[in-house]
């Protein structure tokens, strides 16, 4: 009996046991289910909805930029990013993936194999490729699901890369994109908030084997597009002056690159914007200058990727905003202008120039770039000589505090405001004002010295002159618009301040115009349009490095017409080879000239020739027969003529027109390098009742030149009266037609 009790007492303790231990579990597992509910359940349901949903991020198009004319100066055309999903990738076909990738792709075999190892719905393999790329892994994707049952192995992400149409065209201004198409340059980078648009998601839930469910168990959010700028610059403006510009640096051997800008006087906006020796946006990391590049690659490995970030960085930097420069003889409009507003020269003030000037006592002689000197001169012959000299004495006579009131006033002490990034302020006299300029700076700052300003900031100033005295912001956006063509926002003509008065303005004009006529801008004339301009030659003093250097820097700075002003430029030519030349009137003048010769007649500016200009429209061919190409080209340029060459030889054997024959003097002349019979001819239109300006682009059209004769004054608009060969009439490529003009348009 005793044995037995013991054993029900076992019994019953180890039930009891039993139960504490079962109770004890029981309060374990409900203590953490409790838990699991109370604290962790929205990270619980996070982990859920990523096991059971595939997140696809969808990338937002990137908006376009356009020319006025609406042009396609930038876009985003569409390409694919190739995805993989290695969780529905079993172990045993991972290479099998990773190698057809590789044929594909040209991936690392290696890499994309252990990313097939990964589990989880979303490895990128290879981004931006084509869609002929994309078709090829698609139809490889499903060589995968037929033959090894791989569901979802695969697949294309639609995406985006940045198109420039024009390569370098504009480059400086449209800047860049990076990899992830952020805007790291230019207005990609200063208006990127716009362009960038909204990315959106596509989220897709999956089954237990990693399969996609059905389309009710997609949920998808649009990607917004990013919204299109259109500029104010207009492509075939942009087109003349980065060819000019081109042309100056390659003739004079420029070391450290040029650049044009172009701007409507009356509103600001930016027309041409040309930075020559920059980069193609398409490949901005490739060094666009071949000479640097090979410099670079015969550098030891370890300096080669400081000498390369140096280069990117130097031909990325827009010369026109960001570069400061000592603006020389330019300026001395400005300085004309303060004397004149403040009432500082009368009409029988001279100033006297023996080929130096002591600006004040005890200074030593600062010398006049004639060492001749100028003798006594007005404000105007002063202007027209650039005599320093003459201009030292304005400074002495408007003291630092007003010369510095003016040089603030012409928006030269803080920037101009134009959207672009990166862009510099002055440096004037330490960036102290007049507290850190003393008589001897005074002297030379009156002729545009020993201070730096922007080319824009020139520009700006210069414009503000041609429009009355108003200082205008520049800006390069003419409006913003959602993918739909729906205006959010327009740039308004912005008025900065009255920087001279409109009178002083009118005054200092005529003078510039003069100056084109009979003074030192007589490069940038151009028969038939009233041009106001000023030269400009500085000395660099200090290089980019800080070293002492005797480098100088050319360029041209005007407007036209000067009676009704309505565009300005400024062209500037940063270390032009002085061996050959380095002033700004033989460097910059003649760009300046060839830019305004074709731009005027674009924007419908009509010529207006005066009695002198008429009788000096037309020159004449020389005798070219014989002579090489070469010797026969450089004669005819340097007869301010235009040269066509047909044939491939290298001997002229004829030319049109003839020798000896009147020819406009813009004209152009063929020269035949091969025997033929066989011209093709051109057909003369009918001139009639059209303006000078009509014919003339119709004449170029056909490929003829004008020759003009009769009335064309400045009263009133002329029309075409009489042409020497009757319409319809077939003519040698550019034959000479002489059409003569009258002051109506009645035809006798």
């Amino acid at each position: 009996m005793a044995k037995k009790g013991t054993s029900a007492q076992l019994w019953n303790r180890s039930i009891v046991v039993m139960i504490l231990i079962i109770a004890v579990g029981f309060g374990v597992v409900a203590a953490r289910l409790l838990y699991l509910q109370t604290f962790m359940a929205e990270e619980l349901q996070k982990r859920a909805v990523e096991q059971q949903l595939v997140n696809t991020e969808l990338t937002a198009k990137r908006g376009s930029i356009y020319d006025c004319n609406g042009n396609v100066l930038a876009q985003s055309v569409t390409v694919w990013d190739i995805v993989m999903e290695p969780a529905n990738i079993k172990d045993e076909y991972g290479m099998i993936v990773a190698e057809g990738l590789h044929e594909i792709l040209g991936t690392d075999v290696q890499k994309v194999y252990e990313q097939t190892k990964e589990n989880h719905y979303y490895a990128v393999v290879k981004r931006k490729v084509d869609t002929d790329v994309k078709d090829k892994v698609m139809n490889f994707n499903s060589f995968l699901r037929k033959e090894y049952n791989i569901a979802n192995a695969l697949k294309a992400v639609e995406n985006y890369r940045r198109f420039y149409t024009h390569d370098n065209f504009l480059a400086d201004v449209l800047g860049f994109v990076g990899a992830d198409s952020q805007g790291l340059a230019g207005l990609e980078y200063q208006y990127d908030d716009y362009l960038i648009g909204k990315k959106g998601r596509l989220m897709v839930a999956t089954n237990a084997a990693g399969g996609q469910m059905p389309y009710e168990y997609e949920q998808k959010i649009d990607a917004i597009d990013g919204y299109n700028l259109t500029l104010s610059v207009d492509e075939y403006i942009q087109s003349v002056m980065e060819k000019y510009v081109r042309e100056t640096i390659a003739e004079f051997r420029v070391a450290n690159r040029g650049c044009a800008i172009m701007m409507n006087v009356k509103t600001g906006a930016i027309l041409g914007f040309a930075c020559e020796g920059s980069f193609n946006p398409n490949d901005p990391f490739e060094i666009a200058d071949e000479k640097v590049a090979k410099e670079i690659a015969k550098l030891p490995k370890d300096k080669q990727d400081e000498a390369e970030a140096k280069a990117r960085n130097a031909q990325w930097r827009n010369k026109g905003v960001s570069d400061t420069y000592i603006p020389g003889s330019v300026f001395k409009m400005c300085t004309a202008s303060a004397v004149l507003s403040e009432g500082l020269i009368k009409k029988d003030t001279r100033f006297e120039c023996s080929g130096s000037y002591v600006p004040f006592e005890g200074s030593r002689a600062i010398s006049c770039w004639s060492s001749a000197g100028h003798g006594e001169q007005t404000l105007e012959k002063a202007l027209c000589n650039s005599c320093n000299p003459a201009f030292m004495q304005m400074g002495n006579m408007l003291g630092r505090q007003k010369f510095y009131e003016y040089y603030v006033a012409f928006g030269f002490s803080e920037p101009t405001g134009i959207d672009l990034p990166g862009e510099s302020d002055d440096y004037f006299f330490h960036n102290d004002g007049i507290c850190g300029m003393d008589l001897s700076d005074l002297a030379v700052a009156s002729f545009g010295q020993n201070f730096k300003i922007t080319p824009i900031q020139m520009l700006s100033a210069c414009a503000a002159i041609a429009n009355g005295g108003k200082l205008m912001t520049p800006y390069v956006v003419q409006s913003i618009s959602d993918a739909n063509g729906n205006v959010v926002r327009t740039t308004e003509p912005k008025e900065r301040h009255q920087a001279i008065s409109k009178d002083v303005a009118a005054q200092v004009c005529k003078m510039l115009e003069n100056n084109v006529l009979s003074g030192g801008g007589t490069n940038g004339y151009i028969p038939g349009y009233r041009i106001a301009a000023k030269t400009g030659t500085s000395q660099k003093k200090v290089d980019d490095e800080g070293n002492l250097t005797d480098d100088y820097i050319g360029s041209f700075c005007g407007f036209a017409p000067a009676d009704d002003p309505e565009i300005a430029l400024i062209c500037y030519f940063d270390t032009p080879d002085p061996d050959i030349n380095y002033y700004g009137s033989a460097v910059a003048g003649p760009c300046f000239r060839s830019i305004m010769s074709e731009v005027l007649p674009y924007l419908g500016v009509e010529k207006v020739y005066s009695k002198a200009e008429l009788g000096n429209l037309d020159t004449t061919t020389g005798a070219y027969v014989g002579a090489t190409v070469e010797d026969a080209r450089s004669l005819i340029t340097g007869n301010k003529l235009k040269c066509v060459v047909m044939g491939k030889g290298k001997t002229v054997l004829a030319q049109n027109p003839d020798a000896y024959t009147t020819i406009p003097q813009d004209g152009t002349v063929v020269l035949y390098t091969e025997e033929t019979t066989n011209i093709r001819k051109v057909v003369v239109p009918d001139f009639s009742n059209l303006s000078l300006t009509e014919v003339n682009q119709l004449a170029a059209e056909h490929l003829l030149n004008i020759s003009i004769k009769g009335s064309l004054s400045s009263e009133g608009r002329s029309y075409a009266k009489l042409q020497d060969i009757a319409p319809l009439t077939e003519v040698d490529p550019y034959s000479v037609i002489t059409v003569t003009f009258n002051q109506d348009n009645n035809i006798m």
